[in-house]
């Protein structure tokens, strides 16, 4: 697993309660419905990418590889968010997710 970001830890030691109320929710909402955990984070990788947060683009697309997507299938996650975001914001997902998949040494043929 990925070392958090500092500000995160840093949130995370000052406002112990928030976080861990945050967590909570977190783990709730995760097993409530039927979705396995890679279409989960394939999903939450789009709501990311969507939100252009480019923290979290990394997150999901990281936490997407260990549940089991393929870089290729990542890839398709952020060719969808071209028609429906934009250009502009497809294009900054896939270097923020060409980032996740060099440091991974995983590559993807870019199809979607």
């Amino acid at each position: 697993m990925a070392k958090l970001p500092a500000a995160y830890e840093r949130f995370q030691r000052t406002y112990r309660r928030v976080w861990e109320a945050y967590d909570r929710l977190g783990a709730a909402v995760h097993q409530e419905g039927p979705l396995d955990p890679k279409t989960r984070e394939l999903v939450k990788l789009g709501m990311a990418i969507g939100g252009r947060l480019e923290g979290a683009v990394h997150s999901h697309a990281r936490r997407a590889l260990e549940a089991g997507a393929s870089p290729d299938e990542i890839g398709h996650v952020v060719s969808l968010a071209v028609t429906t975001v934009g250009f502009p914001t497809a294009v900054a997902a896939f270097t923020w997710v060409e980032e996740v998949l060099k440091r991974r040494g995983a590559s993807g043929k870019g199809k979607g």
